[in-house]
């Protein structure tokens, strides 16, 4: 009976044609906006969480606050200086401290020149081997950056990548920066960290010299002597350089930074992000909605004589309700169905054109089946919900008064 119920709403929704796609343009929206940008989201967020893998557990980032958008430092109402790494390496459970810069410098190369981010590296052996552990780089050729280079520098891999100098870049170019000559040592292998991906590696000696540095840096690296107290370790080192700077609780040029502390606020805003996305579908599914309410109202009046003829030759009012009931939530189904494929060929084009963009793949998209099935499920009980009214409406109707009309 039910199939037959099924096969009735289907013959009607073919019958309407037009009206019925028009009808389900709310719903095809709505669902293939939640699946799109949630599965944008989860990829962002996987792509944010593979920035922030690669730094070690035991490890503290101390930055100034800055006052506007760039680079760590930039616009920064107060520099960190050696004061500052003298004073870090001071607090009990700091095992070692490494400050870096990391700046936005000219660089030319066949001609041709272009701004880019230049990351210093550090001129002892203990040092860099902790800055290279910790965001794990290998080269595609050539070496490293080592202790004593001068001269050298190494190129992230979206060097190796893109073409915006003309001519292609490989181990023993030499790239002017700031107008000083640089010969390239090594090209790295691509980083689940976009930065290091898009940096130059140099000597910090070097850094310092191209950009006319002085007494400063951006980026103070603490490693802690146990992991496990670096929560504890970040509250001495806060304290301490608060104290040193004479500044109120709250009102800190500067922030401490664990992976774990820095990534859970990436979460919270992404997640906040997705719940603002889903209110906004929500509106366009309650439209939807609507919409098929008002084409089974519209179909009750149409199909009153019909409704007659059903109810003279025997059929219940249960029986008028369900047929009504089954179309609308075939509605709602469909929709949901053709706007889940519309969301995810969205989501992967967004994420095809991020990752040509930006030459790696930075923003992958899953195939989330949870998500589709309660989308989907979303829209079939909008749709069922919103047949309920019509459906009683239809069911409601006198055989005599439903055969005069």
């Amino acid at each position: 009976m039910i199939s037959d119920y099924i096969l009735l709403a289907l013959d009607n929704l073919k019958h309407r044609g037009i009206r019925s796609w028009l009808t389900m343009l709310g719903i095809f929206i709505g669902i293939a906006a939640v699946v799109s940008l949630i599965s944008l989201g989860q990829g962002l967020q996987e792509a944010i969480t593979g920035q922030f893998a690669s730094l070690s557990t035991d490890k503290l980032t101390i930055q100034s606050a800055s006052s506007g958008y760039g680079p760590p430092g930039a616009g920064a109402a107060r520099k960190l200086n050696e004061h500052d790494v003298n004073l870090i390496k001071s607090v009990d459970g700091v095992n070692m401290v490494v400050p870096r810069l990391i700046r936005v410098g000219k660089v030319e190369y066949n001609k041709v020149a272009e701004f880019d981010y230049i990351a210093s590296m550090p001129d002892d052996r203990e040092q860099i081997d902790m800055i290279y552990a910790a965001i794990n780089v290998k080269v595609d050729s050539g070496r490293l950056i080592d202790v004593g280079d001068r001269g050298k520098i190494v190129l992230g891999s979206n060097f190796l990548k893109n073409d915006n100098f003309g001519k292609p870049l490989k181990t023993g170019s030499s790239l002017k920066i700031q107008g000083k000559n640089y010969e390239v040592v090594g090209i790295l292998k691509a980083s689940s960290t976009m930065q290091v991906n898009m940096a130059i590696l140099m000597n910090e000696k070097d850094m310092k010299d191209a950009l006319g540095i002085g007494d400063e840096t951006d980026i103070i690296v603490a490693q802690v002597e146990n992991e496990k107290e670096i929560n504890d370790v970040a509250s001495r080192i806060e304290d301490k350089m608060r104290k040193d700077r004479k500044e109120k609780k709250g009102e800190e040029d500067f922030s401490v930074q664990t992976p774990v502390k820095a990534l859970g606020t990436v979460n919270l805003i992404l997640n906040i992000i997705n719940l603002i996305v889903t209110g906004i579908a929500a509106i366009s599914l309650v439209v939807g909605g609507i919409g098929i309410m008002n084409t089974m109202y519209t179909s009750v009046l149409e199909r009153t004589k019909e409704i007659g003829i059903m109810k003279a030759i025997g059929a219940r009012n249960s029986d008028v309700m369900k047929i009504f009931l089954i179309e609308s939530g075939l509605l709602g189904l469909v929709g949901g169905v053709v706007g889940a494929v519309i969301g995810l060929l969205l989501a992967f084009g967004v994420s095809g054109a991020a990752n040509a963009a930006f030459g790696s793949v930075i923003l992958k998209v899953t195939l989330s089946w949870p998500l589709l099935l309660m989308s989907i499920s979303f829209s079939l009980i909008i749709g069922i919900v919103s047949g309920i009214s019509p459906a009683i409406q239809a069911s409601k109707l006198k055989p005599v008064d439903a055969l005069r009309k």
